[in-house]
């Protein structure tokens, strides 16, 4: 009885599940040693040069780009291309990472020799360290995972999602160890949102003070529901006559103030307004600001100096609209 297509989707996702975790378990010495390697030609003003060919080749692409991305500078180089020129590439204080399951794909083993005479390491990751791959590294990192989900054991499946985890978890792992922070990640990602929220700061994202709603102390409730119509925000600041932040005055005050009093627009702003509300410094990074929004749950931010001067204020619905949430 043949099997439904779900029946045999799920399967494939069983066999992978297997051949990662048969990887996950066989990790130990090597692939720590792997690391060192990777960190020391790092520290050295070295790459990673990362070389496969076929399915393989593919992965090694993948893993170079999310290397280079977490700060761990690495490169892909075709052994095709690498025989016609592209050895060139290489500096003395590089690693290369030889990616071959089979550890005998003829096109890959060929580059190597004269790659190694240039002086670089040579790490192979592969089935078994008897392969020739294996024999001409100087450290293997053994991946044997018990079948392809291929039904003739053939097609690179179970061994490319395999190590293509083992590429993650190396990029990781090295993320780690240099310390590799979110606002570094958003310095190599300027165009993405993370990259918005870690390179832009509070200055940028603020409301200037002409579009904020300036009161005083003795203002009115109906005077500053007015201005803050007119500066289309939901909040009111409270300053001083030095602009010193004295409070602040939200549409949701007004609203919980109008429940209880009948008069709430004769009322005046220090009878009405939240003291010491939450103020963050112009030079704050936006990601700083998303977490303070949450965790105090506000809406709006008040934008300070080191005197308590007020520049300026950030409206969470602003946000969307930056792109930085």
């Amino acid at each position: 009885m043949n099997k439904s297509v779900l029946e045999r989707a799920r399967e494939v996702f069983d066999i992978e599940c297997a051949g990662i975790d048969a990887v996950r378990d066989g990790l130990g010495a090597d692939f720590e040693a792997l690391v060192e390697k990777c960190a020391s030609a790092i520290a050295r003003g070295g790459k990673l040069i990362l070389t496969g060919i076929g399915k393989s080749g593919y992965i090694g692409k993948k893993i170079a780009a999310t290397l280079s991305s977490v700060g761990s500078p690495a490169i892909f180089m075709h052994p095709v291309e690498a025989r016609h020129g592209d050895l060139g590439m290489i500096q003395k204080n590089d690693l290369m990472i030889a990616l071959s399951y089979s550890g005998e794909t003829d096109e890959l083993l060929v580059v190597l020799p004269p790659a190694k005479q240039l002086g670089v390491e040579l790490v192979a990751i592969t089935s078994s360290r008897n392969t020739s791959l294996g024999k001409l590294s100087d450290l293997v990192v053994e991946m044997p995972v018990p079948r392809e989900a291929c039904p003739f054991n053939l097609a690179p499946t179970t061994t490319t999602t395999a190590l293509l985890v083992l590429g993650d978890a190396l990029a990781m792992v090295l993320l780690d160890k240099q310390g590799f922070t979110k606002e570094d990640y958003g310095r190599r990602h300027p165009g993405g949102a993370i990259g918005r929220m870690v390179t832009l700061c509070v200055g940028d994202v603020m409301r200037p003070l002409e579009n904020t709603a300036l009161v005083s102390p003795e203002t009115s409730v109906r005077e500053a529901l007015y201005r803050m119509s007119h500066a289309r925000c939901g909040s009111a600041i409270v300053v001083d006559a030095g602009r010193h932040l004295v409070g602040i005055f939200t549409d949701g005050d007004f609203r919980r103030w109008a429940a209880k009093e009948d008069k709430v627009l004769d009322l005046r702003m220090a009878e009405v307004m939240t003291p010491h509300p939450v103020a963050v410094p112009r030079d704050m990074l936006a990601v700083n600001v998303l977490k303070i929004i949450k965790q105090r749950r506000v809406n709006d931010l008040v934008v300070t100096d080191g005197d308590n001067t007020v520049l300026g204020f950030i409206d969470v619905q602003d946000l969307p609209g930056l792109k930085v949430m």
